[in-house]
Order: structure tokens, then C-alpha cells, then sequence
């Protein structure tokens, strides 16, 4: 895995508020999937200002695939897309940029994420977002160092507390998900190396995608068979 150190510019440039922040970061492929201000939030690592998580939003995989990171052949194209676009916004708003790779050391990005009060843990131990279901992909953070007004949470409590039917434990296929987990990543892999498996891998993991809310997250099956053909290589990647 290769290194990423924090984006920062030198001279400060303040950012224009979050609807201009948030136009900004959807005109690259992004969407701001939760803010938080860590004096008021805490949070592991960080103690002031205001922390914007993105992450992939439903132009992503269209302006991906369009990048030279897809097309050069090397190791780890959206990681390096994402360092790239995410450091370079960082520096015109002097900010400073983190990412879930790089490690180890890690940034607590799901200890951020849960802090932000729009992402939670669902009954199967996968994380669930209010709006992306479980098909959440953050590709890196913001964090200025001066606070600014966020918008309040559209719910605030887990979306899975009025979810009766409950799919992301029943509708995997090799069982790997059970109420309270732990997750069976040995039956998941043994799963993706059968015929069987053939839908998981290149439309994306069925118990994800049957979430109710996982239709937000605008996700076509290429972006998904990609982040399962990694998953199939080198184990959980739940935040990217």
C-alpha cells in the first residue's frame, strides 16, 4: 500500500460555506456523506474546527473511469484518484486532507463516520448510512480548522430501527451475515469462488444492495464488480 500524507495549502483561503463547499465537491464525482465539529462531537484524533467525510457520489464512477488512474494499469486506481482530487481540493481551500488507506497507521475514519450520526452499525455489523444504505464507499475527509454552519441531520437515529424486513441478514447468499455478526468472511470468499457467487461478484454483494436505502448511493454494477474484485483479493475494505 502505498503512502498518503495530509494535503494542506500555506495560504488560507476560507471555504465559501457547505452549499458551496458541497457544490464543489459534487462537480468532482463526491458527495458529502457527514459533517461533524469535533469540539462539539468528539472524536478520536481531532479536537477543533469542522470535518467534512466524502465519499462516492452517483457521477463518481463516470468521471473515474475517465481518469488516468483507471487507465495506467497500476495497483490501487481509486485510492490514488482519490489522493489525487481530494488533495488537490484540500489545497484550494486550505484544509486539510485524510484518507481510510495509506496505513498502517489508520485514520479512525469509522469512528468519524458513527461521530457524524449519519452512518451507524446495522444488525449484520455492516455499516449503514441514512441516505446510501450500505453501499457507503468514503474516499477521504476535510478538516478546517475554522467551524462553520452544517446542516442539521436528516435523521439522526439509525434507519434500521424501523426496518421490519431486515435484508441485509437474510438475503446473503453463503449466510455470512448473522443478527449481531460476527461476519463469516471464510464462508463470503468460499461463496465468490463458486458459480454461485457469479452475481456477488460482478453486480456487487446482495446483501448491500438489498438494503432499502442502498438505491441512494447510485452505484452501477461495473463500480460495484470493481470494489468486489478487490474485496475477493485482499479481504474487507468496508470504508473503500
Amino acid at each position: 500500500m502505498f503512502e498518503v500524507t495530509p494535503s494542506r495549502k500555506t495560504t488560507r483561503m476560507r471555504p465559501l460555506g457547505y452549499a458551496q463547499l458541497e457544490g464543489a465537491v459534487q462537480a468532482l464525482g463526491l458527495q458529502i456523506h457527514g459533517a461533524l465539529q469535533p469540539d462539539r462531537q468528539p472524536v478520536q484524533a481531532l479536537s477543533h474546527g469542522t470535518l467534512i467525510l466524502l465519499g462516492t457520489g452517483a457521477d463518481f464512477w463516470p468521471q473515474f473511469t475517465q481518469a488516468p488512474e483507471y487507465h495506467d494499469s497500476q495497483p490501487d486506481p481509486i485510492a490514488r484518484w482519490s489522493a489525487r482530487v481530494i488533495g488537490a481540493l484540500a489545497v484550494s481551500l486550505d484544509a486539510t486532507a485524510y484518507f481510510p488507506f495509506g496505513g498502517p497507521p489508520y485514520r479512525p475514519f469509522v469512528n468519524w463516520a458513527l461521530a457524524s450520526q449519519r452512518a451507524f452499525t446495522s444488525p449484520s455489523q455492516m455499516m449503514v448510512h441514512d441516505s446510501l444504505g450500505m453501499l457507503i464507499s468514503y474516499r477521504g475527509a476535510l478538516h478546517f480548522d475554522q467551524c462553520f454552519d452544517i446542516p442539521p441531520l436528516p435523521l439522526a437515529h439509525s434507519p434500521c430501527t424501523t426496518c421490519a424486513a431486515r435484508p441485509c441478514l437474510n438475503t446473503c447468499p453463503a449466510h455470512a451475515l448473522v443478527d449481531g455478526g460476527p461476519y463469516d468472511l471464510a464462508a463470503c470468499h468460499h461463496h465468490l469462488d463458486t458459480t454461485a457467487g457469479e452475481p456477488c461478484m460482478t453486480q456487487g454483494c446482495l446483501a448491500r444492495r438489498a438494503c432499502p436505502l442502498s438505491q441512494g448511493a447510485g452505484r452501477c454494477f461495473e463500480q460495484n464488480a470493481h470494489h468486489m474484485r478487490y474485496f475477493h483479493r485482499s479481504g474487507p475494505a468496508p470504508l473503500f
